[in-house]
């Protein structure tokens, strides 16, 4: 296994002990290796929440140019955006 150094913050080090010392991990390098899997589920989970926000921009904007959109001032946006909740609250019930 390729091995690194790395620096971490005084509180990064005692976090690594700590978990180590309650057993938790066998050593600090188990720990970082957690942590960096963490990492990379969340970058996942970030990409496949973009690619998800996209796709409804991308859905959204052909509604526009079919002319389904509903135009909303300033003034009315926040009554707006509470109909909108109320909404979706009561479609989760």
């Amino acid at each position: 296994m390729p091995t690194r150094n790395i620096s971490l913050t005084p509180e990064q080090d005692a976090f690594v002990q700590k978990v180590v010392e309650a057993g938790e991990y066998q050593n600090a390098s188990e720990a970082v290796r957690d942590a960096l899997r963490a990492l990379q589920q969340r970058r996942r989970e970030d990409a496949l929440r973009l690619k998800v926000l996209r796709m409804q921009i991308a859905a959204g904007a052909k509604e526009v140019v079919r002319g389904y959109f509903v135009e909303v001032d300033a003034q009315g946006l926040e009554a707006y955006l509470d109909r909108l909740t109320a909404g979706a609250t009561a479609d989760s019930r």
